[in-house]
C-alpha cells in the first residue's frame, strides 16, 4: 500500500493534481481544503500521506488503482473516519471536505447537525449519523490548525494532540481541554515539544 509520497507539483485542478516522481507522473485525488492548501506549491516539490484504494465494480473486473492525497497523517486519519460511517463511502467523503479537518470535527464534536447538513452532499439524516458515530472519536481532531497559523511555519498537529491526551489524563474535560489549547496556540508562539505547549498553557490560564 502507498502511503506517501513526494514529487513536483505539475497541475493543480478541482478535485486532482498531478505530481512529478523521477520520469514518472502520477494524479492524486484530493479534497477541495487540500487543494486550496496546495495552491501557492506548484513547481515546487511537496509530499502527501496518501490513501490508497481501487474503484470500479469488481463484478465486472473494472478496477481502477486511485491515490488520495493529505497534507498530513492526522488529516488522512480523519478522512477515514469520516468514510467509515454507513452510507458516506470515499467519493462523498471527497465531495464533502470543503472546510478544514479542524472545523468540520468541532461541528462533530459540538453536535452541529446544521453545519455538518450544509457540506456538500451531506443532508441532515447524514449529518445526524455522522454525530452519532464519531462525536467522540474527533477532539483531537478539532485541535488541528492550519500550517500557516503556527508561527514558525509548519502545524504541529501531532504534538497538540498529545498535549491534549496529557490534558485528559490531568482531569480536564474535552470542552476545556479544547479552550486551555486553543488560547495557548493563539499566542502565536512555536513549542518546541509537549512540555512546553502545556507550560504555555498554564501561563495563560493564570492570567
Amino acid at each position: 500500500m502507498i502511503t506517501r509520497v513526494t514529487g513536483e507539483l505539475m497541475a493543480l485542478k478541482d478535485d486532482r493534481l498531478t505530481l512529478r516522481m523521477g520520469a514518472v507522473e502520477h494524479e492524486v485525488l484530493i479534497p477541495e481544503f487540500t487543494r486550496r492548501q496546495l495552491q501557492q506549491e506548484l513547481t515546487r516539490e511537496i509530499s502527501l500521506h496518501t490513501i490508497e484504494y481501487l474503484e470500479g465494480n469488481p463484478v465486472q473486473g473494472r478496477l481502477t488503482p486511485r491515490l488520495i492525497g493529505f497534507l498530513s497523517e492526522a488529516e488522512r486519519e480523519f478522512f477515514e473516519l469520516f468514510c467509515s460511517v454507513d452510507g458516506v463511502g470515499v467519493r462523498k467523503a471527497l465531495r464533502a471536505m470543503v472546510r478544514p479537518v479542524r472545523e468540520v470535527a468541532a461541528a462533530i464534536e459540538e453536535q452541529d447537525a446544521k453545519a455538518l447538513s450544509a457540506l456538500p452532499g451531506i443532508g441532515p439524516a447524514m449529518s445526524e449519523r455522522i454525530v452519532a458515530k464519531l462525536r467522540r472519536k474527533v477532539p483531537k481532531f478539532a485541535l488541528l490548525v492550519a500550517r500557516q497559523e503556527v508561527a514558525g511555519g509548519d502545524a504541529q498537529p501531532d504534538l497538540v494532540a498529545e498535549a491534549y491526551e496529557a490534558l485528559r489524563t490531568l482531569g480536564h474535560a474535552e470542552a476545556d481541554a479544547r479552550k486551555l489549547l486553543d488560547a495557548a496556540l493563539a499566542t502565536g508562539r512555536k513549542f518546541k515539544d509537549v512540555q512546553a505547549l502545556l507550560q504555555a498553557v498554564y501561563e495563560q490560564s493564570r492570567e
